[in-house]
């Protein structure tokens, strides 16, 4: 338009022919002409301008995924850099820069007109606060595909963050995420900031007013930091952990998604070097020079000392049935059957359950979270077993049995009285302890033909040796003058006297 402009001028205003024209702007004398002969500024339009890139197979593919992204949550919308990896997979050789450019287009055109939000930006000292929040996740955990429940702990000054997936979030995986989050930053900041979930919060008041679990509060005052918790509906009062979750879910979960882990330790496990291989990368957002591993090596001697970790057990009651076993959470558990029909206490933890009765714990199994399970532990059956010995054939607890066991019971049961002998094996495990008993089962089946009196016996000369090494390596400050010395002729001579003493009384010379 400003070339126009100036063609216009020349020519109208100050009575330059087309050829001087042409000399001061370097125009064709024909655009100059076409030009002047319009009637109206204008600008000249041009054909647009074609260029083929290597996207352009792949742009319906993109665009579909685009597409699609808007009619999921954004928890599940996948980032542009998947997308680029995604391409890459199916044969894309061009830059991430192109994608992303597409993608930033496609959502000009397509996006909304509402309105977006202003915020103060915050600023936080070394060793003052932290942010908890949790994220639902899937992955693929023993063979399924598993909802998770991921806790991100962040520290608001240095950005260093750690990830942790549960089952649940229940109370007792709120404290175990804390003691593993305050044990790899190497400290407990001052405050804490949360938002009003259930796990913490019992009920929301006016303001800032909240009446806090109790079990809560005394994992706070186990740590000895403050808790804070935002105003209802504000998540961007704790908008550095919001963003984190955001950023773990393209930069670390992403690839959690197509792995498959045994078990939640394994995927832990994992999360937990992908964290501190982060800290060491990611640049820090207000001092980019320095990495969040620097920063955070700069908090931790502002940290309050890390405690030993917070007991977090949830405590439930349940009766036990005539069966030995209590039930929890649509699962049995067994315990000794001393305890049947009486009432328990079940404490709950993270990857165990453990089952207290007169102020002792009677019981331990791992946790599942699975439904209609049994978990047995045959030895809580073994006072019964002695009483009600034929149980032993068909028990469903003793199928766990340590492989020499099993060999020996089978063996034992093909005579009759094999099971009231393999309980009295079987009663000796509480006595002399499991490996023990198995190391003497083991050495009765290498002798061959083994029975109950071998394997009691094999036990007995067990347990007296390691008496007699453990006499023996007793130590004292007194010691002997005169050792005493083995001498087998003393034997002899009492014979002797004996024998003399005998023939005399007799009446034999000798």
């Amino acid at each position: 338009m400003g070339t126009l402009a100036k063609i216009r001028r020349l020519h109208l205003r100050e009575g330059l022919s087309i050829k001087e024209i042409e000399r001061r702007t370097g125009l064709a004398r024909n655009t100059i002409r076409t030009w002047l002969r319009r009637d109206e500024m204008s600008e000249p339009k041009y054909p647009a301008r074609t260029v083929n890139t290597q996207l352009d197979p792949f742009k319906a593919t993109l665009s579909g995924w685009l597409k699609t992204d808007t009619h999921r949550g954004k928890r599940d919308r996948r980032t542009v850099k998947a997308m680029f990896d995604d391409l890459v997979e199916q044969g894309y050789r061009g830059s991430y820069g192109r994608v992303a450019a597409f993608a930033r287009q496609w959502r000009a055109e397509h996006a909304g007109t509402a309105g977006k939000a202003a915020f103060v930006p915050l600023k936080f000292v070394l060793g003052d606060a932290f942010q908890f929040d949790w994220s639902t996740e899937y992955a693929w955990v023993g063979g399924l595909r598993r909802r998770l429940e991921v806790a991100h702990t962040k520290l608001c000054a240095s950005r260093a963050f750690w990830l942790v997936a549960y089952p649940s979030q229940g109370h007792e995986m709120l404290f175990d995420a804390h003691a593993r989050a305050f044990a790899a930053f190497g400290g407990v900041p001052q405050r804490g900031i949360y938002d009003n979930m259930k796990t913490a919060v019992d009920k929301v008041g006016v303001g800032k007013k909240r009446v806090i679990n109790a079990r809560f509060e005394a994992m706070t005052g186990h740590y000895l930091f403050e808790p804070e918790f935002c105003n209802v509906a504000s998540g961007w009062e704790k908008g550095i952990v919001e963003k984190n979750v955001r950023d773990r879910r393209s930069s670390i979960w992403h690839r959690a998604v197509k792995q498959r882990w045994a078990d939640l330790t394994a995927l832990n496990d994992w999360l937990g070097s992908e964290c501190t291989s982060a800290w060491a990368e990611l640049n820090h957002p207000e001092w980019p020079a320095l990495k969040v591993a620097d920063v955070l090596q700069d908090e931790q001697p502002r940290l309050m000392p890390n405690p030993k970790p917070f007991d977090g057990y949830i405590e439930v009651l349940g009766r036990v049935s005539s069966t030995s076993l209590v039930h929890l959470q649509r699962n049995r558990y067994s315990v000794p059957s001393e305890h049947a029909h009486a009432v328990v206490s079940l404490r709950l933890y993270p990857t165990r359950v453990d089952v207290v009765a007169d102020n002792a714990r009677v019981a331990s199994h791992p946790r599942c979270f699975e439904r209609n399970q049994t978990f047995y532990d045959w030895r809580h059956y073994i006072s019964l077993i002695e009483r009600k010995p034929g149980a032993l054939r068909n028990g469903a607890p003793f199928e766990t049995l340590p492989e020499v066991l099993r060999k020996l019971q089978n063996i034992l049961l093909r005579h009759e009285g094999g099971d009231r002998v393999m309980a009295q094996v079987l009663a000796a495990v509480p006595v002399h302890g499991l490996e023990a008993v198995v190391v003497a089962a083991e050495l009765a089946l290498e002798a061959g033909k083994p029975s109950g009196e071998h394997v009691l016996n094999v036990l007995a000369r067990l347990k007296a040796g390691g008496n007699a090494q453990a006499i023996e390596a007793a130590a004292t400050p007194l010691r002997l003058q005169v050792e005493p010395l083995a001498n087998v002729q003393r034997y002899d001579r009492l014979r002797a006297d004996g024998r003399l003493h005998e023939g005399s009384s007799s009446g034999v010379q000798p």
